[in-house]
């Protein structure tokens, strides 16, 4: 059962929009402003329950298992977001990072509205991927009541897989449930109830950090490189020459050279270079240290 939307702190009313309607549109905008200032604010007091997220998605994904987040209406989209970017920014297998959505396909264009209430449904999509005690859930919804989301994480608790929440609400049902609870409180929305605005901006920002921050313990980024970026676009073949010039201080034709050598893999060419070896050799350091290119070129 969902919460009652009285004892929301999402859905309450904002005293400093109440006469919103009145306003020029500048003194409108700025009103939106001035609460979304508040947002990265409300994210830096969650650091201690991100950083504990991170550290399980990590040690998750060194076990070979999945992110899977899960999501109704914008919740959910804002999961897909985050998912679909990582292979592309990553170079992670599509399935790394899964996101499902309340109603499935259809709700990431359109709402459908009555999909999230069903809690079966969340155990439902779990079973379709086949989830596993090995993967981890992220279970998003600014109210922390939504069905669909806590359907879906009694089932990963049953099974003995991890669960985080990502909520909006102190106390609230997914807060309870979770092993670890980020509940970020940006407060009243500009406009009463809608979670698409601070909620979500909060949601977006927390959502970067557990997926960059996984990443990077997992050894895809050296330095502040993105040494994983597949090269599926003209400006992502121009990055990744970039990306080796960066981390290893070469000429550009030196780079161009060591990415035509091992196929276009970014982290081989920087390991090629900073370790003079063949292509064949730095892909060998790079599997016996797991990834890693900072322990791949200290050997």
């Amino acid at each position: 059962m969902s919460i009652p939307c009285a004892i929301l702190m999402t859905e309450s009313r904002n005293a400093a929009s109440t006469n919103i309607d009145t306003l020029s549109t500048l003194e409108m905008l700025t009103v939106i402003n001035e609460e979304d200032k508040k947002v990265a604010l409300a994210v830096e007091l969650t650091l201690p329950a991100i950083t504990q997220a991170v550290d399980l998605i990590s040690a998750a994904f060194q076990q070979k298992g999945r992110l899977i987040y899960c999501g109704a209406g914008t919740s959910g989209r804002l999961g897909i977001l985050d998912s679909s970017e990582c292979p592309p920014t990553f170079g992670t297998p599509a399935e790394q990072v899964t996101a499902l959505i309340a109603g499935g396909h259809e709700a990431i264009l359109k709402a459908v509205e009555n999909a999230e209430d069903n809690p079966q449904a969340g155990k439902f999509d779990l079973q379709n991927i086949n989830f596993t005690k090995n993967d981890i859930l992220v279970g998003i919804a600014a109210s922390g009541s939504t069905p669909y989301v806590i359907g879906a994480m009694h089932y990963a608790k049953s099974i003995g897989a991890q669960v985080i929440s990502l909520n909006c609400n102190p106390g609230s049902m997914m807060s309870k449930i979770s092993d670890v609870d980020i509940c970020v409180v940006v407060g009243p929305e500009v406009l009463s109830g809608s979670s698409r605005l601070k909620a979500g901006t909060a949601q977006k920002l927390i959502l970067n950090m557990l997926s960059t921050g996984a990443m990077i313990r997992t050894g895809k980024v050296f330095g502040n490189l993105m040494v994983d970026v597949q090269a599926t676009n003209a400006k992502l073949v121009e990055r990744q020459k970039k990306i080796v010039v960066a981390a290893t201080d070469c000429r550009r034709e030196q780079a161009e050279k060591a990415l035509l050598q091992c196929a276009g893999h970014c982290k081989t060419a920087i390991v090629m270079i900073l370790t003079n070896t063949d292509a064949n050799q730095a892909s060998a350091l790079l599997t016996e240290n797991n990834g890693y290119i900072r322990q791949a070129i200290n050997k």
